[in-house]
């Protein structure tokens, strides 16, 4: 019997595992308490993941000799791959309460029983496992590694990076560390320095279909969008059931600008896993920016289902609700993702946009502070001078007054100058160059400065205080009806329009002045904005004189415009403000979609139409045909969403 099982152990040794399997077999069929044949065909049955079998042959081969730590140590990952950690716990604990001589027993249960606790989220533990398995063989790379993922897991990635490093000193060809070594320094943002790290795993499996999907993640962080997107296509290729790598994927499409390509990739991360709250959420935004704003509302509704907690999806379902003209609830929405997290700028600054466009502007201008926080405001600048906002007196203070948002906000907030002058301040007013020489005619500034010349240089006198425009709101305590100098507060210099007027030469026919794009990169420009050959809908040619009040004609509308040959053009000539003031000055109406252009000719008083998206900025509000900001503006709405037609036609009649 002994001849015959070390037959069987050697055939084991080989590799050779159902010859082995069959001799055990014979063994335990003479001698059923062979406790070494019940052992080994339990170890058997474990190798072929058998792992029921496997624990019956091993409680056999206990109850005949329960103080061997080897059997303890198998049953123990016996266990933990039926995911039975806590019994897998107490059968390695057991194995160490033996304390084997052997040191490679010692280190296989330290080791696997740190997996065990690592999996039940006790880190610290996990880490102390680990930390006795490298103890006792330091020359082991899994050692390295199991003890690198433990510290990884538990924040610790700086020392984690130190453990993989000696891992791959110790078994070089090892794709899983270096892939593991290259998340440990992603968590700590280093992802340049991740990346060869990926490079080297995937150089030794090519087929790592993880590697090449952090490497995407560290390429995307890394704003190279074009190869991570080939990088999550390689992880799919390797896995095509990666239902992560798809939302990713949609999420560099959706970078590129691809938002189509990026719904259908963010679909399919949902057909394999549809309760992914991030699937859902990036869903929502492809679907926001493809103006489906309906179907985009439904998947934040669907990613805060799956995860209550999303402050992102509250605060884009707020945007969606808004533009469904559903006001009241995209501010609930904002409070829900201010509940978890109150510093959410984002949050907090679109709350305040919503209270605005409903003219609420004692609840508006305070949250309107809140673009500092976000960089919607501008940058934000140091100052030694503290901030004005109406709290302190200004008799015998000299206050700075400054952009930091567009041209159509300086000239909207440019009006309370003289408001502060008359609370007996010296008042400076910086604006770029481009808008110097109209702001020459605005009342209550004492001096105008160009917005990058040096404010310590010795022209320019100290001042006590500075306020940004946008907040003069704010100081004031504006309300929708106590919105001054509505009428105008600007004016054209007599000299320059006449020169304009020579320019323009006799007037045969209604002179229209038009506008139907910004020359801005502003994000929101392609809504509130069209093109040339839609805008022209509302014009008749015939009997009126059409008068371009744009300093550029974009590239994709110079060939409607050279084929119309009707429309006069001046850009060239429009050296700054005060001259666009001057040629609109000889309109008798102006037609502009939003840009700076109605909030110069609305300060000047002179009349102007305003196409607006259904729903435009805030300081148009809602449902009004009229600007309490402006007298002589009148306001043309969309019914829809991206529908100009019947807005066109409109003009066209009121023309």
């Amino acid at each position: 019997m002994i001849s015959l099982f070390r037959e069987g152990l050697g055939l084991h040794q080989q590799g050779q595992l159902a010859a082995a399997q069959a001799i055990y077999a014979q063994v335990l069929a003479e001698q059923p308490d062979h406790f070494d044949a019940l052992h080994l065909t339990g170890a058997i049955a474990l190798h072929h993941n058998q792992l029921a079998e496997a624990l019956v042959w091993m409680d056999k081969a206990l109850a005949i000799n329960p103080h061997y730590a080897t059997v303890y140590s198998n049953r123990g990952l016996t266990l933990q791959r039926l995911g039975r950690l806590d019994e897998a716990l107490a059968s390695y604990d057991q194995a160490l309460a033996l304390a084997p001589q052997d040191s490679s027993v010692l280190a296989d249960a330290h080791y696997n029983r740190g997996i065990a606790l690592q999996a039940l989220e006790r880190l610290e533990e996990a880490c102390a496992s680990f930390s006795q398995a490298v103890a006792l063989k330091p020359s082991l790379a899994r050692q390295y590694v199991g003890l690198g993922h433990a510290l990884l897991d538990a924040g610790h990635a700086e020392n984690a990076i130190r453990l993989y490093d000696q891992a791959i000193a110790a078994q070089a060809a090892d794709a899983q560390t270096h892939n593991s070594r290259g998340a440990a320094l992603h968590s700590l943002d280093r992802w340049e320095e991740a990346l060869p790290s990926y490079a080297q795993a995937l150089a030794l499996q090519p087929q790592y279909a993880e590697a090449w999907f952090n490497q995407g993640l560290a390429l995307q962080r890394l704003q190279r969008t074009e190869e991570a997107l080939a990088s999550f296509d390689q992880a799919i290729a390797h896995r095509p059931s990666y239902a992560m790598a798809y939302c990713n994927r949609g999420y560099a499409l959706q970078k590129l600008g691809r938002f189509g390509d990026a719904l259908a990739s963010y679909e399919q991360s949902l057909a394999l896993d549809p309760h992914a709250a991030d699937a859902h959420y990036n869903r929502g935004c492809a679907l926001h920016k493809l103006y489906r704003t309906p179907e985009a509302l439904a998947s934040y509704e669907q990613a805060i289902a799956l995860e209550p907690t999303y402050k992102s999806a509250y605060a884009n379902r707020g945007l969606a609700l808004l533009e469904l003209k559903r006001p009241d609830e995209a501010i609930a929405s904002y409070n829900q993702a201010i509940a978890l997290n109150a510093n959410d700028a984002d949050a907090q600054w679109n709350k305040g946009l919503v209270h605005l466009i409903q003219g609420h502007y004692a609840q508006g201008w305070p949250l309107y502070e809140w673009g500092w926080k976000n960089g919607t405001r501008g940058n934000v600048r140091v100052w030694a001078q503290p901030l004005w906002l109406g709290q302190e007196g200004l008799a015998g203070k000299t206050i700075l007054l400054y952009q930091e948002q567009g041209l159509g906000d300086v000239i909207q907030f440019c009006r309370y100058a003289r408001h502060v002058k008359a609370l007996g301040a010296r008042v400076l007013l910086e604006v770029p160059k481009s808008l110097l020489r109209l702001m020459q005619t605005l009342d209550g500034v004492d001096m105008l400065v160009e917005t990058g010349v040096a404010l310590t240089s010795p022209e320019i006198p100290a001042f006590d205080y500075q306020t940004p425009l946008g907040s003069l709101p704010l100081a004031f305590k504006t309300e929708v009806e106590t919105i001054p100098d509505a009428a105008g507060y600007l004016r054209v210099d007599e000299a320059n329009r006449s020169a304009w007027l020579e320019r323009l030469g006799p007037k045969r026919k209604p002179r229209v002045g038009v506008v139907w794009s910004s020359a801005s990169n502003f994000k929101s420009d392609a809504i509130r904005s069209m093109r040339l050959a839609e805008f022209m809908q509302c014009l008749d040619f015939d009997r009126f004189e059409v008068v371009c009040l744009q300093k550029v004609i974009k590239p994709e509308d110079q060939a409607t415009f050279d084929a119309l040959g009707q429309m006069a053009f001046y850009g060239d000539e429009l050296e700054d403000f005060a001259d666009t003031a001057a040629l609109a000055s000889c309109m008798d109406v102006v037609v502009s979609t939003c840009t700076s252009v109605p909030h110069l000719t609305g300060a000047l008083g002179i009349p102007t139409w305003v196409l607006l998206q259904y729903v435009p900025d805030w300081r148009w509000l809602l449902e009004r045909r009229d600007s309490p900001w402006y007298a002589s503006v009148k306001l043309f709405r969309q019914a829809e969403r991206g529908e100009w037609g019947s807005v066109l036609a409109e003009v066209r009649e009121a023309l």
